[in-house]
């Protein structure tokens, strides 16, 4: 004997509804508590990896501080200037008695002259 149902009208449930908009909020509340556990701990890693790689930064410009510090020296040296300038431009150093040291005057304290130098007395 088979059973006809097509007249059967079904309730609604009232209280379907509001289990599933507590079932999304129990869902949303448990999603939120995984990404507060997790986040900090994302941050923490990504800090680590960030901090490698700026002390990989570090040391790569520390290295090529100290080359170029060497060759800065290396370019500064007296001997190789002077080889540079006789070999490439042809200069030559001067003969001792063409040689004249000046000294630049200091700067008198505020306040203060030089005496003049020269007689003074054998005006005629």
């Amino acid at each position: 004997m088979r059973l006809d149902n097509s007249q059967v009208v079904r309730e609604r449930d009232p209280h379907a509804a509001r289990d599933l908009v507590f079932f999304f909020l129990l869902v949303a509340f448990l999603v939120a508590g995984l990404g507060l556990y997790a986040w900090p701990h994302l941050e923490l890693r990504h800090t680590g990896i960030e901090t490698e790689r700026m002390q990989r930064e570090r040391e790569r410009l520390q290295e090529e501080n100290r080359k170029l510090r060497l060759e800065k020296a290396a370019l500064e040296d007296l001997r190789r200037i002077e080889a540079i300038a006789a070999q490439q431009i042809g200069l030559q150093r001067p003969a001792a008695q063409d040689v004249y040291v000046i000294e630049a005057p200091r700067a008198l304290p505020e306040g203060r002259q030089l005496a003049e130098s020269g007689d003074r007395g054998s005006r005629n």
